[in-house]
């Protein structure tokens, strides 16, 4: 658990699962698989086995320990609903979010199918609680069936991680939607983003009333580009947080 994040949209990461697979041409040039393989075969470090999806038993409850509230990004090295985490290990890291409820936890999968049915079941009766977010990756048009998944799981604040973007993602439903936030790729090969791209997002939003979040333009390294769209910075937050 990292107290401090320079991830814009979040105070602080909680891994209890590291490791992934690729199944997108957004996970082409993942900023986590490169930083985890650089470790491999280091006796001892937490990332000895690399990019090997991991479950992190001792990690289950470090947010209980954290008395000061945070938003927590929840697996910034992996991703909950990879179809390797057994349901019962899901579980346990929504027990500890739930009894944590000081905190905002954000929760970010590519494996939107996976999410919609947990939580379908998780809360069948009712919404999941407010103080934790649920969010998609969507990357390219191709992507948007993931926003539709979101859409029809049972989540208190629904957001959408447009990053890297690395095509037009084109029209939007936002409905149901409460944050959306965009970003250029950034890294060894990483991606031009086209700004024409990035306002038709953030029109979007603002015809559909959607808080919108533009992190960075990305580049060889995050900061390169900075983080200014037409002149300012965006740092729009759902309304549950801005109220």
């Amino acid at each position: 658990m990292a107290d401090g994040s320079a991830i814009e949209w979040t105070d602080a990461t909680w891994n209890p699962v590291t490791g992934c697979t690729q199944i997108t041409r957004g996970c082409d040039n993942c900023y986590a698989l490169r930083f985890a393989e650089r470790f491999r075969g280091v006796p001892g470090h937490p990332f000895e086995n690399g990019f090997d999806l991991t479950l992190r038993h001792s990690r289950l409850e470090q947010p209980l320990n954290w008395r000061r509230p945070r938003m927590i990004f929840v697996n910034s090295m992996s991703d909950l609903f990879h179809k390797s985490v057994p349901r019962s290990f899901v579980d346990r890291v929504f027990d500890t979010m739930e009894a944590a409820d000081w905190h905002v936890f954000q929760l970010l999968s590519k494996r939107s199918s996976r999410m919609r049915d947990y939580l379908r079941t998780r809360y069948a009766d009712r919404s999941a609680p407010l103080h934790i977010w649920h969010g998609v990756s969507v990357e390219e048009a191709k992507a948007r069936s993931r926003i539709d998944h979101l859409r029809a799981a049972p989540a208190g604040v629904r957001f959408l991680s447009i990053e890297p973007l690395i095509a037009p993602v084109g029209e939007l439903n936002l409905s149901g939607i409460h944050w959306v936030i965009v970003g250029g790729e950034s890294g060894p090969g990483a991606r031009a983003m086209d700004v024409e791209w990035v306002r038709e997002i953030r029109e979007q939003c603002q015809g559909q009333d959607v808080a919108f979040f533009f992190k960075q333009w990305g580049g060889i390294r995050p900061k390169t580009g900075g983080r200014e769209l037409d002149g300012r910075e965006w740092n729009e937050l759902p309304i549950q947080v801005a109220a």
